[in-house]
């Protein structure tokens, strides 16, 4: 079986956000998430094989720089059915305003039901957060709070708190779960660290015992993907150390040549600073007569996604570059910048 290890560049600026999704769409990561990390007492009140992923999303399109979100419905042992919200924190800190954006959406997602001609009673939702940033997570989890509010006013202030994720608050050996949770809670946690390398190895040997199955092998694709996009620590040996050692202590030819495969073809480039992580067909594509225009077309792109579009000026501007360092440089600058004026500036800078 061969597997090819591609990066686009929705991978490049969202590292965080996708392998969020890849990760708590899985069934069994979604079920195993809920079992282990909801109270007890919520558990006990549910049918968790009824558990189903909805494709419904409610973050605000000017929020999706900083949060993703799942939607979990799961069926109540007494009837009707509860939801289960995550709020997923991409940055590497707390957002105080976080219960108001949980408001929000748990809001949209009840006036949905409503749409659907569903009457009152709404089935309950429980806001959970996925925190990952290496500060403490330090902003209060009730809604009251974000709210100056005279003792006689409460009643009329919604009054709910939501459940935290913050990883920062387990060490590893503390984190429950199967494989596949284990293996994406460990790379959220680890993944804005300097030593992410030294944990790599550890993390990616929890694979082997689901390894031989389809799925297991797509999930070591994406946890390679998520390293080599979202993290600024970890250099390529790291992940061919990592890689190789997970995989040729199953002591298995077959394994031990797709790890090769996988280091020749889809770790050579591994991304660093804004590198672009690309198999050896898309080096050599590189390198053919349309290597300079591929490359503009690169940068045009990495410019649309960041800032929602390219202007013609912009456009002109980039078409008119024929050297591939330089070209190279815009890249990482388009990834980079938070501003569009900030990156025109620097490409005018750059060009003269």
């Amino acid at each position: 079986m061969r597997s090819q290890l591609n990066i686009t560049m929705e991978q490049l600026t969202r590292p965080h956000d996708l392998f969020f999704k890849e990760s708590f769409s899985r069934i069994e990561t979604a079920r195993d998430f809920v079992r282990h990390y909801l109270p007890a007492e919520i558990t006990a009140l549910l049918k968790l094989e009824t558990l189903e992923i909805t494709k419904d999303s409610f973050v605000d399109k000017k929020l999706k720089e900083r949060f993703s979100d799942l939607v979990y419905r799961v069926a109540l042992k007494e009837g009707g059915s509860v939801y289960v919200y995550l709020l997923f924190e991409h940055k590497s800190h707390p957002e105080p305003e976080v219960a108001l954006y949980l408001l929000s959406c748990m809001v949209q997602l009840w006036n949905q039901r409503l749409k659907q001609n569903l009457k009152p009673p709404l089935s309950p939702i429980i806001p959970l957060v996925v925190y990952h940033g290496q500060e403490k997570w330090t902003a209060s989890r009730a809604f009251q709070d974000l709210v100056f509010t005279p003792e006689a006013m409460k009643p009329f202030v919604p009054d709910f708190s939501y459940r935290l994720w913050d990883l920062s608050d387990y060490t590893d050996h503390e984190i429950k779960g199967g494989v596949s949770l284990k293996v994406a809670a460990l790379l959220l946690k680890h993944i804005f660290s300097e030593n992410i390398g030294e944990k790599l190895p550890g993390i990616f040997k929890l694979l082997r015992s689901i390894i031989d199955a389809r799925s297991g092998l797509e999930y070591l694709e994406a946890a390679l993907r998520y390293v080599s996009s979202g993290s600024s620590h970890v250099e390529k040996d790291d992940i061919i150390r990592a890689l190789k050692e997970a995989l040729e202590e199953k002591g298995e030819d077959d394994m031990s040549t797709l790890a090769e495969q996988w280091i020749e073809e889809g770790v050579q480039k591994g991304i660093k600073k804004g590198k672009i992580l690309g198999l050896k067909e898309g080096v050599k594509k590189g390198v053919k007569a349309g290597k300079i225009q591929e490359a503009r077309e690169m940068v045009l792109e990495a410019v649309a996604s960041r800032f929602g579009t390219a202007p013609d000026d912009i456009v002109k501007e980039i078409n008119a570059v024929n050297n591939r360092a330089l070209l190279k440089l815009l890249l990482r600058q388009a990834i980079v910048c938070t501003d569009i004026n900030v990156f025109w500036k620097t490409l005018r800078e750059l060009r003269e």
